[in-house]
């Protein structure tokens, strides 16, 4: 990814926190040249200083009977706005985009077996509806077992994690102080989001 060095990322406690904040995501993998994605919820986990991604393919999808012996690229994007020039000081200037973007380039590993990918299926459920976890502990096993033949689950060990925050850091004080509070006034949540990126940066 392009990170011009005013806007790189390089807090991992903030990038891991972005990751789990958004973390639907986009595996990318290449077979015969070709790329191919999927998009897939995550679990982010820090294991001894190492981030580890867990998700699962539904087995239909053909994507994961290639990824294993090569790395992979996982996509977390989320929060974006378009920056009118409205905002700034002089008129002569066009406008651009501010949005936060993770890669995280790694090696996968499936899981094989009942009681491993049970586990990844439960640490989903824990991270995304933990509720959720008392109607799935009551399923009989005959179902669980079903259900878990319809998938693939993986772990993903990241070995590369490239991060990027273009928000307008080139701009002047004025100008960001102007884009935040539009960006704090609309209605669209993704640049509700970008402006508090943008106010938590100006309060470091």
């Amino acid at each position: 990814m392009y990170i011009p060095a005013t806007n790189a990322m390089n807090d991992r406690d903030e990038i891991v926190d972005f990751m789990q904040r958004f973390s639907f995501a986009t595996i990318i993998s290449t077979k015969d040249s070709v790329p191919t994605a999927t998009h897939l919820p995550f679990v982010v986990e820090v294991r001894n200083d190492t981030i580890v991604l867990l998700s699962h393919f539904a087995r239909a999808n053909s994507h994961w009977k290639y990824l294993e012996g090569q790395t992979v690229l996982v996509i977390f994007s989320e929060p974006h706005a378009y920056i009118s020039t409205e905002h700034y000081d002089k008129p002569q200037n066009v406008p651009t985009w501010n949005y936060v973007a993770v890669h995280a380039y790694g090696t996968v590993q499936l899981v094989e077996g009942y009681e491993p990918t049970v586990a990844i299926l439960e640490k989903t459920i824990e991270n995304y509806e933990a509720a959720y976890g008392m109607q799935w502990n009551g399923f009989p096993e005959e179902y669980k077992t079903r259900m878990t033949k319809g998938i693939v689950a993986f772990e993903l060990t990241v070995t590369d994690l490239q991060a990027k925050q273009k928000l307008s850091q080139n701009r002047t004080d004025s100008e960001k102080k102007r884009i935040i509070e539009s960006l704090a006034r609309s209605e669209d949540s993704n640049e509700n989001c970008i402006a508090d990126y943008m106010q938590n940066m100006a309060g470091k």
